[in-house]
């Protein structure tokens, strides 16, 4: 099962994804660190790099294929460093939590023009450690912001005692963890305390993938290492997604949305989140304090970016691996959205999921529609 694999993404993390087959051998499949059957490796090798919140679906796409076709090298890298990746075409895709920014998409259209394909949404939950309080606590933005700002230190402070009554909250510190690396977590927590805190986005700055945390909290790398990080530190609290959350079997709280209800992160609450969003003709949506009495407010989407012509950019798969990125944006577009839940992802509402699956089809080669 995913949940118990989750762990080994602390760092970088190649997974060998196994998906329908499409293309021929590349020039790559030598190098390939892959545990795919040698049918698979023989169809070819494909490489991306970027978001630790969608690392674990990607694995479970492979897992779920029967380890025949394209063979995926996938660095959990955060979403920032696989930006980087793309522009510097060391990798043949990249995976973004966030929708490109203006500059990264003028970066990376000096190589050639860019795709961003959502691919599904995941809750990015509240979780702490704090022993005696086995039940989730209710939260607001108000105190989660002013708990990051460092205004709220202890665990029984009178903002958290008010949303919890009768709840017996003891006196421990509160250890604030955050990602210490370029994350597309980050940028849809820090969306959601801005949209909610004037005074998180004045003292913090704008939401995004980096930001200038307060003295005095503790940084670590990647879901995984947040994750870590909570569950080593009794009175820790920090900001995971929910597949780690519940690999690790946190506690974490019911966040108050914007139409004041308090709701936990759910598959149902998560793909709610997703609801009445205008989605640009670039597919480039950010959720940020979703306005659906059902929705779980800290909802992050997550996109994969490729090159219009992959060809013509020179990623370094060439054609074969270009036909590899269209079979797997077909697959997880396609078959891979049932199977999100076994991984605790919630699948694109219906609107969201058709434009993107229409988008595949302006892919080219050398200037030709790719087959």
């Amino acid at each position: 099962m995913i949940k118990n694999k989750i762990g080994a993404l602390a760092g970088v993390v190649l997974l060998a994804l196994g998906l329908a087959a499409c293309g021929s051998s590349s020039s790559s499949s030598s190098s390939s660190s892959s545990t795919s059957s040698s049918s698979a490796s023989s169809a070819g090798t494909i490489s991306g790099a970027g978001s630790t919140f969608a690392a674990p679906v990607y694995e479970q796409w492979g897992a779920s294929s029967g380890g025949s076709g394209v063979t995926v090298n996938y660095q959990a890298v955060g979403s920032g460093a696989g930006i980087t990746s793309l522009e510097g075409k060391t990798v043949d895709f990249g995976a973004s939590d966030p929708p490109l920014k203006a500059e990264e998409t003028t970066a990376l259209e000096k190589v050639g023009p860019v795709v961003q394909f959502p691919m599904f949404f995941g809750a990015i939950t509240v979780s702490y450690n704090l022993p005696g309080v086995q039940t989730g606590l209710k939260l607001d933005g108000k105190t989660i912001a002013d708990i990051y700002l460092g205004k709220v230190k202890s665990w029984n402070d009178p903002e958290i005692k008010a949303l919890n009554p009768g709840v017996s909250l003891p006196s421990t510190a509160i250890t604030v963890v955050h990602r210490s690396d370029s994350s597309g977590t980050t940028a849809g927590f820090t969306g959601f305390l801005a949209a909610v805190d004037p005074e998180f986005e004045a003292k913090v700055g704008k939401p995004g993938k980096d930001v200038n945390w307060p003295a005095g909290t503790t940084g670590a790398k990647g879901n995984a290492g947040v994750a870590g990080a909570v569950q080593q530190t009794t009175g820790a609290i920090g900001y995971v997604e929910q597949a780690y959350a519940l690999e690790h079997k946190f506690t974490y709280a019911s966040v108050k949305n914007k139409a004041g209800k308090f709701v936990e992160p759910t598959l149902a609450s998560t793909t709610a989140a997703g609801g009445g969003l205008t989605v640009p003709a670039n597919l480039g949506f950010k959720i940020s304090n979703p306005s659906s009495p059902a929705a779980y407010p800290i909802t992050s989407q997550t996109f994969i970016v490729a090159y219009k012509d992959m060809c013509k950019a020179g990623i370094p798969g060439g054609e074969a691996a270009a036909k590899g990125v269209k079979t797997f944006l077909e697959y997880g577009l396609g078959q891979g959205q049932s199977i999100l839940a076994q991984a605790d992802y919630a699948a694109l509402p219906a609107a969201i999921l058709a434009k993107s699956k229409a988008a595949i089809a302006t892919l080219e080669c050398n200037g030709s529609p790719l087959s």
